[in-house]
């Protein structure tokens, strides 16, 4: 039985309810947007993950990581919205001194 698109977005977002808890706890969430021909998973990080400085490693070492592992027809993993450490509007976190 052939996998369909639809039963692709199924499986990221099963694998997706392993990383929301985490994500919510800090204000944010994440949305798959589309599985495509290629086997790339498309996503949108919602609330305080869009415009996290720390969102690009969320997303490799935490998101990626375990849609690939529950998922391992899907190839690559992207977010529409990562926020670039190197964005001069990037929100940098405030450490106290």
């Amino acid at each position: 039985m052939e996998t369909t698109r639809q039963d692709l977005i199924n499986k990221v977002e099963k694998a997706l309810e392993e990383v929301r808890p985490y994500l919510q706890t800090d204000g944010g969430n994440v949305k798959v947007l589309d599985v495509n021909e290629d086997m790339v998973a498309t996503l949108e990080l919602l609330g305080a993950c869009g415009s996290c400085p720390m969102s690009v490693m969320t997303m490799k070492a935490g998101i990626e990581e375990t849609i690939k592992r529950q998922v391992p027809e899907i190839r690559n993993v992207k977010a529409i919205n990562l926020t670039d450490p190197d964005d001069p509007e990037a929100k940098l976190p405030q450490f106290a001194s």
